[in-house]
């Protein structure tokens, strides 16, 4: 009876695996952190090799795909009809789903109108959040929708009429999180409002506001404002929210949005131009918090009130990110910069293993990727390096796809790796 019990369990256990494999429901996959336990993953590909399928989009995006099942959803302006709209895209702010299995446009909803241009993303950059029963979204004009998996319109509402314009000098670009029922949606500004920054949780069924909690910050000028998606931090059988931006990170209740604990020394010069885009990143009992560049700061979970002196190592040398979010398996933790150098440092004391060394030539917004021990990093030319995961530093391949100006980043899901770039999203598979 015990064997039989513990077979049961086994099998529970690998379907629920295999579950998670299969699902890459928010920006940074199923558990926040950019990790997926997918195999069999293909290590090279070109337009011939390994291509599945490409399918045409739209137009151009910085938003990252998300999946659950056989249904992939992603943001899009409209294709561009005037000499003016080439750059930003369409003026029509999209959500489109299509089908994993062969890259068809299963549908199409239109979510706001008003696209614009942002130095270098334009208003569909927040990625989708699922449940796998619904689909929520954000728009660069504060546009935001619930829908069903089969592209039914639940609920909208917009944030900039219920509580003030974006003061963001380039836009709003933070991803929601989805928790217990709840959306996460931050707005971290003040480059061009006086308006407090603050953290919004709506019901993810009606909409309905549940709290709102200010978040408050010395940054000057531009540093108020923050690109970053906050990440849940499971530590000790609690769950907190923890964000970074406005010279801070924070960890909040997720019942309350309450303030828990803040650390400072992000922006250790004061300096007025310390906006933040590479998101927090919480795994194993530690918490990693990226600024422009550096510091990069370190610290354990559990603590509570100014917690800055607990700070157990920061990174200040080269190779630093500042759009690109790391990625950690707890052991190792590996961050990409701009300049497509590659760092990989031991997770715990944030000794250099190995770095920083180069990628592919040219700049690197997407965020770094860890599955199947490899580490895969994609610039914005869509040419993909394919690095070993582990303290050494080797390259497995470079691919191209023969494309332009990707930002997104990649995802998994099964045994086929997606990725978008300005004009289709790639589905990359072993053949």
């Amino acid at each position: 009876m015990i064997q039989r019990l513990l077979c049961i369990i086994s099998i529970l256990s690998l379907s629920f695996g295999i579950q998670a494999q299969e699902h890459w429901p928010q920006w940074r996959g199923p558990n926040q952190n950019g990790v997926s336990t997918s195999t069999n993953l293909p290590t090279s590909w070109n337009l011939e090799k390994n291509l599945v399928w490409k399918s045409k989009l739209p137009s151009w995006s910085g938003g990252t795909p998300v999946i659950w099942g056989n249904h992939i959803f992603l943001t899009s302006p409209s294709p561009a009809l005037t000499e003016a709209e080439k750059e930003p895209g369409g003026n029509e702010l999209y959500i489109l789903c299509l089908s994993k299995t062969d890259g068809k446009e299963l549908w199409r909803v239109k979510l706001d109108e008003g696209n614009r241009l942002w130095r270098k993303h334009n208003n569909t950059s927040p990625s989708p959040v699922t449940d796998g029963k619904h689909v929520w979204v954000i728009t660069g004009t504060g546009q935001v929708t619930a829908l069903t998996m089969a592209g039914k319109v639940v609920w909208t509402r917009n944030l900039q009429d219920d509580h003030g314009e974006f003061g963001l000098n380039w836009g709003y670009g933070a991803s929601p999180l989805y928790d217990d029922g709840k959306l996460i949606v931050p707005v971290l500004h003040g480059m061009h409002t006086d308006n407090p920054s603050y953290i919004l949780a709506l019901d993810g069924l009606t909409g309905k506001p549940i709290w709102r909690q200010e978040r408050a910050t010395n940054a000057r000028r531009e540093s108020p404002d923050a690109y970053t998606t906050p990440t849940l931090l499971k530590h000790n059988g609690q769950t907190q929210i923890v964000i970074t931006g406005g010279d801070v990170v924070t960890g909040h209740n997720p019942k309350t949005g309450k303030e828990i604990w803040r650390a400072n020394g992000l922006n250790p010069e004061n300096s007025g131009s310390y906006r933040i885009v590479a998101s927090p990143l919480a795994i194993d009992g530690m918490i990693y918090a990226p600024t422009r560049k550096r510091p990069l700061l370190a610290l354990p979970a559990g603590g509570t009130g100014d917690v800055t002196n607990s700070v157990l190592w920061k990174f200040d040398g080269a190779g630093a990110p500042d759009v690109p979010t790391p990625v950690s398996d707890g052991k190792h933790f590996y961050m990409v910069d701009d300049r497509g150098l590659a760092t990989c440092l031991n997770a715990k004391t944030g000794e250099v293993i190995w770095g920083p060394e180069r990628t592919a030539q040219g700049t690197v917004s997407a965020s770094p990727i860890l599955a199947d021990g490899k580490l895969y990093v994609l610039n914005e030319y869509a040419v993909t390096t394919v690095l070993s995961a582990g303290p050494k530093f080797k390259v497995l391949s470079t691919n191209e796809l023969d494309d332009t100006y990707t930002l997104s980043s990649p995802i998994v899901s099964g045994s086929r790796i997606f990725i978008r770039t300005a004009t289709h999203l790639y589905c990359l598979g072993m053949n």
